[in-house]
């Protein structure tokens, strides 16, 4: 299984556990148990229940696959195109910085393809299609650490809130917080 990167079984996999699956209701047309198929087949009870349910309701063509799940709504070439379009960066669509974000990368979809997507949508379309959440590798260079730590020492302090005081605390379970 590839889920990192594909998102499930490939075709060829796909492929590979539907005939485990019609030989497994081949096994179950022979009379073999569930603990049985999962053995033989290297699966889960859990799974062989599963496979179990679905043939006696509906016999082999009920373990037959139906396809994935959902399907990628930009072809192939708008893929290609979308790709060309992160690989430029965020600069021609109006943002000062070189993030995406997945809201941007949605915003830029809407735009180009006229496809809505959500966040996690997109989130799965780029994982699908080879894109990683990135953390900078290194500081940025315009970083200052002077101003970053005067700020911390002068200007902090002011915008966060004094601690409450707090009466002496207690062992006892049964009066906590009295002297």
């Amino acid at each position: 299984m590839r889920y990192a990167t594909g998102g499930g079984l490939t075709p060829v996999e796909q492929v590979e556990r539907e005939r485990i699956r019609m030989a497994a209701a081949d096994r179950f047309d022979q009379g073999a148990t569930r603990a049985e198929v999962a053995r033989e087949f290297k699966v889960t009870p859990k799974t062989a229940g599963r496979w179990y349910q679905a043939w006696e309701s509906g016999g082999a063509a009920a373990l037959r696959s139906t396809g994935p799940l959902s399907t990628c709504r930009l072809d192939d070439r708008q893929l290609a195109r979308l790709e060309a379009i992160l690989r430029r960066g965020p600069g021609p669509y109006g943002w000062d910085d070189q993030r995406w974000t997945l809201a941007r990368v949605a915003d830029v979809i809407r735009r180009e393809f006229g496809l809505t997507y959500t966040l996690p949508g997109v989130w799965m379309l780029l994982d699908r299609n080879g894109w990683s959440c990135q953390l900078p590798a290194r500081r940025a260079i315009e970083r200052d650490d002077t101003a970053v730590r005067e700020w911390r020492d002068e200007r902090w302090p002011a915008v966060k809130p004094p601690r409450r005081p707090r009466p002496p605390g207690s062992v006892s379970s049964m009066r906590q917080g009295r002297a």
